[in-house]
Order: C-alpha cells, then structure tokens, then sequence
C-alpha cells in the first residue's frame, strides 16, 4: 500500500508538459502540479496536489461554483496540515511553549499571463490549463485534463512471433500519440545470482510488439506515457506480463494468405473479410472438446491461445472492413477492439438478444468513417416494426414456425460508412449469423427475408441507391433456399425449405427483395470444417450494379485444413475459415 502512495505522490509531483509562464511574478524554476479534471458533462470538477507537509490533497467542487470559495476551502485545508505538522513537532518545541493556532495561508490563482483571476469567476472557467496557483510561498502549475492512463494491460498469452497488443485506456490522450517502450527480462547468468529482477530495454518502441523465439521464457514488462498529441503527457505507468513468453506453434493455416494481403488496397479499392470466429462461450464445453472436436489438442481451444492465432491472422489481412461472428463480448471488449485499433481498424459491436455473443464490424479509420448504424434483433424487429407488418401477419398463420422464429436471438448489424477521401462513395455494411440448425431452413428463410427489408430501408429509403455489402455465416450452403433468395431475388413459395423440419412446419409464402446480389467469393467447397461436416456455409454478398471482385484470397489447400485432422487446431483458431476479397467501385 505504501508503494502505491509513494507511486501516487511522484506521479502528482512529475512534469507533463513544459514548464508554463508565470503568475504573480516570476515563479519558481520546478513547480509542483496541480491537476484538474473538468469534464462539461459533469457538474463537479475535481483538483488534486500535494501540500508542502506531503500531504495529498484530493477536491470534488462545483463546476459553477465561484473561485473564491474553492480558494478558501484549500486555505482552510492547508491550515489543517500545517497544524498537524504543528502537533507532530510538539515534542521538539520548549515545554511549556503557547501553541498557537496554524496561520491560514494565502491562496490565489493566477492565469497564464499572471493576472490574477478574479474570486467570482466560475471554477469551470478559472481553473485553466497553465494558470499558477499560490498555497503560501508554494507554487503549482495547474494541469487541466492532461493526458492519463486509466488502464494497461497485457494478454495473458504470449507466443513468440505473435505481436503483443496491450489493451491502453485513456482520458485526455489518444493512443497513437502514447509512448511505448517495450522491456524483456534478463536471462541470469550461468551459476548467477537470479535474485532481484533485471529489464532489458528492446529495440521496439511501438505500440504492438512481436516476441522473436530468443525471448521464449522471458517474461515482458510495457512503459506507457500517455500524449494527446498537443505535446503534453502524462504520468507513465509500467505492466508485466504475467507469464514468459512461448514458443509459437510453428506454420499457420493463414502464413500463405498473408502473401496476398502484405499492404492495405489503395483508395480505390476495398478489401473485405467475413469470419466465424467461433466463440469461446461455444468452445469451452465438455461437449465441444469430446464431442464436437475431440481431435482438437485442449489447449488449442483456449481462448488466449486461440485471442494470439486470431489477431495474427486478422492484423496480416490488412483489410477495410472486417465482419465477425461468434464474437464473445468480452473478446472484443479487451483483445480485439483494442488489437485491431493499434492497426488501424474502428469496431462496432452488436450482441445477441440474451447471449454473451454477437457480431462485429471493424472498418479502417483513414478510409471510412462512420455516418450511422441500423442493428436489429429479427423477433423485435418483427413484432415491433411497421416495415415488417406484411411478413408477421403472413407468419402468425403459422404458428408452430413463428414460435421459432421469435425465440431465436439472431441479430443483424448494419453501419453505413462513408469514404473519407470520396463523400459521395458511402456504404451499408450489413453483418449477420442466422439459426443454425440443420433443419432449419424454413427459419432462415424469415430471418433472411427480415434482413433483405431492413436493408433495403436502409440502402434504398435512408440512402438511396448506396451500394450493399452482406456478409456473414448464413448456415446456408449454395443448394438452399436462403442462399437461392439472396442471390436470386425472389423465393417460390413451395421451396423445399419451407417444409425443411416437416409437414408439421410447413410455412409456404413468396418472398422477393430488389437487390442484385453477387458472392464475391463464388461457392467455396468449404468455409466449415469439423470432424462430422464440412460445407461452405459463410459469404460475402456484394452490389452488382456497383461493385466489382479485383481478387479473391485463395483458401487454405485442403491439406493445410487436415493436417491435423480437421478445425479447429493448433494452427488455426475458429472451425471456419475466412472469406477474403478485393472490391473496387464500378
């Protein structure tokens, strides 16, 4: 505890900018700091120093509130400090000695330029960054929202030639303009003393670090100093691994497909990745370790283990957007929101209706930006929207198959993005995973024929004529109804899909939607890969009035799947495998 105080006095004592100009006269070269936190959206502001007796003084006032009484409160403050240090050296004075009451110091403000600040002016607007603040004859150079690390953290697993992506949380600071110095233990020497810990400074100094297989066994410490890209910085703070690093599992489904994708597309072009990540809520179950893929080593399937292979595999896609399924919320909350950032990528999260898994869409920051987004669970979005009246009174005639359809907790996600060197090139992005079950098709037939409307709402009502991307894992192979419907337009209403779980369900209707879609990625033999079933069940959809394939990313060869028998693996983190193409506009 002692440890973490004397941390916290330095860090109130330590510098973060240059010194400022004076106030009231010519201050003292070294100033200590008085740091104030004042966000518009909160009623209070807050303001920490330490006194000269040491004492660490933290204050919550009004943001309205006049100066003059936060000046007195911190004159009556440093009064009680120095009467306590009164009180300590008591001992040492003369017996019998009168002990007076502590003095109340002076207390000012001064801004920058060192004119006073007059005692009426709100808190809000007094306490500027670079103003002075006079306790006595001490000197404290006010730091208004200067940047600060509110979290650091480091995977759990480290694997040699995987690049480390901390997890860096911040107010007042942004990222990319932090710096990183990365440390490595060092090795005792033969017969040496091991006592004591020892750093090693590597020669990186960026924000994501890949371990070389020299620091198997080693242990990695971060030192973060946060900067909001004004010059100004923060107090650093330091994180150790909690473990050595270790050694890596050699190829990877994915090394030959990096060859493709070494640089980002230029402007002109879009490159686009659509992956079931395969959640952990799914892959860590008795039933999916002896069932399921029982041929898949145990630690393989650990989600830290799995977190090194999939960010690996995503960061060499260098893509523009990336679509996700069977994204667990904590996944992208601390690995991959923060992974994907530091390459460059903004991620969106939708989650299932009373699930701990969703969807996720990861778009290039210097490419798009974000102009709004349209998620929608199926059943809400059928009960509850107009757009949908048509189709739930059609459905209520089959009651058995509506019952279904609304216990389901798929969800779509839709972002409309807008290029950020072309305004008039926008985007909808839309993402989803449908019901699964083999049997199920006449349930995704309503799930889909719900997506196609709220896009169509979206793409053609909201923003007419833009251009639509769809991906996702449709649970569909290329022979189904679902897939039929999308790429076609239109659905008969004696498919063989609508009685796909019987008689007993039947649930004939015609559908149709106006778009002319394309899989941009043709009809793999496979995108699914486990030990009982193998099938291409994932796809990108494309506009193909709007947009045209530049190329497809081959698959891995179906000797890389089954080197060890089937997905998931040692090499390859989710029993689906990536759909990846380059799209350009026509």
């Amino acid at each position: 505890m002692w440890r973490r105080l004397r941390s916290a006095l330095r860090s109130l004592r330590g510098s973060s900018a240059a010194p400022p100009h004076g106030g009231g006269g010519r201050p003292p070269a070294a100033m200590e700091r008085a740091v104030v936190r004042c966000v518009p959206s909160e009623p209070k502001l807050s303001l920490r120093f330490v006194l000269p007796d040491g004492s660490a003084r933290h204050m919550q006032r009004d943001q309205a509130e006049p100066l003059g009484r936060a000046l007195a409160r911190i004159a009556t403050n440093a009064a009680k400090g120095q009467g306590k240090a009164g009180k300590k050296s008591k001992k040492a004075r003369a017996e019998g000695g009168a002990e007076g009451e502590a003095a109340v110091p002076a207390v000012r403000l001064f801004s920058r330029d060192g004119a006073a600040v007059a005692e009426e002016v709100p808190n809000a607007a007094a306490w500027q960054d670079g103003a002075v603040l006079h306790i006595g004859d001490a000197r404290y150079r006010v730091e208004r929202n200067p940047p600060a690390l509110t979290e650091l953290r480091l995977p759990r697993s480290l694997l040699a030639g995987f690049p480390v992506c901390p997890k860096v949380s911040a107010e007042f600071a942004v990222p990319e303009h932090c710096q990183f110095r990365w440390f490595r233990e060092q090795r005792p020497a033969p017969g040496g003393d091991a006592a004591g810990e020892a750093w090693v400074e590597t020669a990186a100094a960026e924000r994501v670090f890949t371990p070389s297989n020299a620091l198997v066994g080693l242990r990695l410490k971060l030192r973060c100093t946060p900067g909001d890209g004004e010059r100004r910085y923060g107090p650093a703070r330091e994180v150790e691994s909690s473990g050595p690093v270790e050694a890596g599992p050699g190829a990877c489904t994915f090394d030959a497909r990096h060859l493709y994708t070494k640089k980002v597309c230029g402007h002109g072009s879009v490159r686009v990745v659509s992956y079931n990540i395969l959640a952990d809520t799914y892959a860590q179950t008795e039933f999916s370790r002896t069932v399921l893929y029982p041929y898949c080593a145990p630690y393989a399937l650990e989600i830290d283990y799995r977190q090194n292979l999939l960010k690996k595999e995503l960061a060499g896609y260098s893509a523009d957007l990336i679509c996700l399924q069977e994204v667990d919320k904590s996944v992208f909350v601390d690995s991959l929101a923060p992974a994907l950032d530091a390459f460059g990528l903004e991620g969106l999260f939708r989650i299932k209706e009373k699930q701990h898994e969703g969807l996720a869409t990861f778009y290039r920051r210097d490419k798009f930006s974000l102009l709004s987004q349209h998620d929608i669970a199926f059943s809400e979005a059928l009960l509850s929207e107009p757009l949908h009246k048509e189709l739930s009174e059609q459905l209520a005639k089959y009651p058995l198959v509506q019952e279904k359809v609304l216990q389901r907790s798929s969800v779509l996600q839709v972002s409309v993005l807008q290029s950020t060197t072309d305004p008039s090139r926008k985007l909808c992005v839309a993402n989803t995973h449908l019901y699964w079950h083999p049997k199920g098709g006449n349930i995704r037939l309503i799930q889909i024929a719900v997506a196609m409307s709220h896009i169509k709402h979206v793409a053609c009502d909201l923003y007419p004529s833009i251009p639509v991307i769809f991906c996702g894992d449709f649970n569909s192979t290329p022979s189904s109804g679902t897939y039929s419907f999308i790429s076609s337009g239109g659905i008969a209403e004696d498919h063989e899909d609508w009685v796909s779980n019987g008689e007993e369900e039947r649930c004939s209707m015609a559908l149709s939607h106006p778009f002319k879609l394309l899989s941009a990625c043709g009809e793999p033999a496979y995108t699914n890969y486990v030990g009982g079933f193998h099938g291409c069940l994932d796809y990108i959809f494309i506009d193909r009035n709007a947009l045209e394939v530049e190329q497809v990313i081959p698959l891995p060869s179906h000797e890389e799947i089954t080197t060890h028998q089937a997905l998931p693996s040692v090499s390859h983190p989710s029993d689906h495998i990536a759909l990846i193409c380059d799209l350009k506009w026509k």
